[in-house]
């Protein structure tokens, strides 16, 4: 039966075939395309539907389609802005080319119905439809998403033409098997033929398949990183690709090539041989991977070129990076000589002492330029677990070496120069006690055998020169203090900063701000008054963030000037920082009676402190502020006892059980403690209760004992610069600390004047002119005052 007769616009598609009974849509956009639907739009909208045989081709003629395709009626249809149009087809019957024609821009063709050349039998035709529906069913099995509602439509078609029509229109099979499917007449071949089809499209679904559950397992379990890695794995698996065996070669050859001792070299050995054997999806391939990777990574025998300590050179390196710091350079320099004699440093371990900011870390950098050395460092500030030195254990998921060995790798060489930078704020945690990782680290009988928990085999610390940096001796255990050379570095003086800041710390700044001498300058009464009033430290570190901040102020104007160079004045200083921090003479005042300077030690260097006394009615206590630590209280304790015992001598009308003293140390903020002060609060009590001033520009610290002694106290050197630093013209010391000015500067020791005392009963005579008897006379207290009651018995 043809549907219709004479000749029926052609349309020609590119990637498919329509066979009979299907609906699909088209988008038709190619200028012939569109005259043939506007022909058959404007008569009965039937079309021919022809495939091309090249679809990257341009159709010129009859000649470049399949002479056989499909009858197709247009439902519906829609026309977008650009002119092309939407349609929605279903095919009628399959048609064979019969004549063809040119007409108004498209082809025409007249056709003739293809029917069926073969009836088949019930049984046959029962036998292909099962095994059609069969084949269908398995090969939705293999295709992810919901196929249900295609298993229902399936199962409802009893025609086979209509079943073979609807598979071979949606398989993914090639476009020239659906043309020939399509060509065949026989019912029975086209369904076989189909059949031969799918049963090959079930075939590549399955291998497809199995990629996919291979992926999705490793997915789950590995996500994002081991579905890329199992990728590779499955295309190498399927191509034959053996570049796995490469990696087992090249980690032989590393380690063959690392110099390993024989205990590492066995355990490297060991690690590739369970690598060979794992899976490389399994966690485990990976953590045996990284292990070797370190293992051959780590420099075992590399060193640096021996070469001869020149100490000349040396001298010259340590003078370029640092002014001053004479006594710690001389003590680096006896250091060198003695490494440069025995011809090796095992056993080199030296700890640097000072306040923030006075050039402990770079000195290590002077040190390690030097000798010619690789530079290493390690910030232990904060750590709190063990394994952060000594690593973790490889059975751990994220296990990683310790840092000492994760710095010597990236060194590339078992000899550096290694600093431990703040050593002293090691504090112990849940994790354990890294100060007690560190012993087996600093211990020269112990560390040519270091073994780091995730290393799993000793590795030789013996030829590295460590050098640790702390701001106190506090924080750090006596067992590892005991290991280490220790090294003090005090702060700097004025002189000393004004020759940093103006040979080293300027021209720095200058050049990291894109600057240079002929644009920007300082005058020295601008560089004293910044040293003087802005900043107040041991070191230089808020020095060179405020000539960085000059750069940073100065840096519009030099763009906007007229000529150069800009000059920084000391009245510049004002507009930039604004209102003075510091007053160049912070005790020039008088006191009250009962407030007394003293000098205080800090982890930043010294400073001075103000200890105030008052009195009130009460009943003979004493009230102490300031968050005193017990050394401190008991001090004032003391200091109170022995003014109670000794000055009713002077003053036979004072009476303790009446007044409440009451001692304060600003600042009230921070914690304070130590015995150093006892000499200071002796005074201030004293000069309250006697109601003398004490002059301001005097310090003092000392420690005082129940019998009246007078006691050396420690960080002198930073004590005094700190007194000189605040304007102080005297200063009071225990005369066994008159031994510790050989460490002052001599420009400092110049601008003092010291004293030196023994007990208690000098210190007053200093202070306050008060001649007591000798503490060790025991006097005869006068009797107290009588009552009214009592002068009139």
């Amino acid at each position: 039966m043809s549907y219709v007769s004479g000749f029926v616009p052609v349309i020609p598609l590119k990637n498919s075939v329509l066979f009979p009974d299907i609906s699909m849509p088209l988008r038709i956009g190619r200028e012939k395309s569109i005259s043939a639907l506007q022909k058959a739009l404007r008569d009965n909208h039937w079309v021919v539907l022809l495939t091309q045989k090249d679809p990257n081709a341009s159709v010129n003629g009859i000649e470049d389609l399949y002479q056989i395709g499909t009858l197709a009626k247009v439902e519906s249809f829609r026309m977008d802005e650009d002119g092309s149009y939407n349609i929605f087809v279903k095919a009628h019957q399959r048609v064979r080319v019969v004549q063809n024609q040119e007409s108004e821009g498209h082809l025409e063709v007249q056709t003739e119905s293809m029917e069926d050349s073969d009836r088949l039998d019930k049984k046959t035709e029962e036998a292909l439809l099962a095994s059609l529906r069969q084949l269908s069913d398995d090969l939705l099995d293999l295709l992810p998403g919901n196929t249900r509602q295609i298993r229902e439509m399936i199962a409802e078609i009893e025609d086979l033409s209509t079943l073979v029509n609807m598979c071979a229109a949606y398989a993914d099979i090639s476009l020239q098997d659906k043309q020939e499917v399509l060509e065949i007449t026989s019912l029975k071949d086209r369904a076989l033929k189909l059949l031969d089809r799918l049963q090959s499209l079930k075939e590549r679904l399955k291998i497809q398949r199995g990629i996919r559950d291979k992926l999705q397992e490793s997915f789950q379990q590995n996500q994002k990183e081991s579905i890329l890695r199992e990728q590779m794995r499955v295309i190498r698996e399927e191509l034959g690709d053996n570049d796995g065996e490469d990696l087992f070669v090249k980690f032989k050859e590393k380690i063959e090539k690392s110099g390993m001792p024989a205990e590492a070299m066995d355990l490297a050995r060991n690690q590739l041989k369970r690598l060979e054997t794992s899976n490389s999806a399994s966690p485990e391939y990976q953590m045996i991977r990284t292990h070797l990777e370190l293992m051959t990574s780590l420099p075992w025998n590399q060193s640096s070129a021996q070469q001869e300590i020149d100490l000349e050179a040396a001298e010259r390196i340590l003078n370029e990076d640092h002014y001053g710091l004479d006594k710690i350079k001389k003590r680096i320099l006896q250091h060198l000589a003695v490494m440069k004699l025995r011809k090796s440093h095992q056993g080199s371990i030296l700890l640097f002492i000072g306040p923030p900011g006075v050039g402990k870390t770079s000195l290590g950098k002077s040190i390690a330029r030097a000798l010619g050395k690789k530079y290493a460092r390690v910030a232990l500030g904060g750590v709190r677990d063990d394994a952060e030195i000594r690593g973790h254990r490889r059975t751990y998921i994220g296990a990683l070496p310790g840092r000492i060995i994760s710095a010597i790798k990236k060194a590339g060489e078992n000899d550096p120069v290694f600093i431990l930078d703040e050593i002293d704020k090691l504090t112990r945690g849940f994790g354990g006690d890294p100060a007690s990782a560190m012993l087996e680290v600093l211990d020269p009988e112990q560390n040519n055998s270091f073994q780091d928990h995730y290393l799993d085999t000793p590795f030789d610390l013996s030829k590295v020169f460590f050098i640790a940096t702390a701001n106190s001796l506090e924080g750090i255990p006596l067992p590892l203090l005991d290991r280490m050379e220790v090294i003090d570095l005090s702060g700097y003086t004025i002189d000393e900063k004004r020759q940093i800041a103006r040979n080293h710390l300027w021209p720095k700044q200058l050049a990291e701000h894109g600057l240079d001498k002929a644009q920007l300058s300082i005058t020295d009464e601008a560089l004293t008054k910044l040293l003087t009033h802005y900043t107040r430290e041991a070191g230089v570190r808020d020095l060179q963030r405020k000539i960085a901040t000059i750069c940073k102020h100065m840096s519009l104007k030099i763009i906007k000037a007229a000529t150069l160079p800009l000059l920084v004045e000391e009245k510049d200083l004002e507009d930039i920082f604004g209102a003075e921090r510091f007053s160049a003479d912070m005790i020039g005042s008088l006191l009250p009676p009962g407030v007394v300077t003293g000098l205080a030690w800090t982890p930043v260097g010294g400073d001075i402190l103000f200890i105030e006394s008052a009195q009130m009615p009460g009943q003979g206590q004493l009230l102490l502020t300031g968050q005193l630590g017990e050394v401190m209280q008991e001090s004032a304790k003391i200091a109170l006892s022995l003014l109670k015992s000794r000055l009713p001598i002077l003053n036979p009308l004072l009476d303790f059980s009446k007044k409440d003293i009451h001692v304060h140390v600003p600042a009230g903020a921070i914690p304070k403690d130590g015995p150093s002060a006892g000499v200071t609060m002796l005074t201030s009590i004293a000069s309250l209760l006697l109601n003398k001033p004490v002059d301001p520009k005097l310090a003092m610290t000392g420690e005082i004992s129940l019998r009246g002694s007078v006691l050396p106290v420690g960080g002198i050197k930073e004590k005094v610069i700190a007194a000189h630093r605040a304007g102080v013209q005297e200063v009071l010391l225990c005369r066994r600390n008159e031994k510790d000015l050989r460490e002052i500067p001599e420009d400092i020791r110049k601008d003092l004047r010291f004293h030196f005392v023994e007990d208690v009963n000098e210190v007053l005579k200093l202070t306050l002119g008060v001649d007591l008897p000798r503490w060790d006379q025991p006097q005869q207290l006068p009797p107290p005052p009588l009552s009214s009651t009592d002068a009139g018995t």
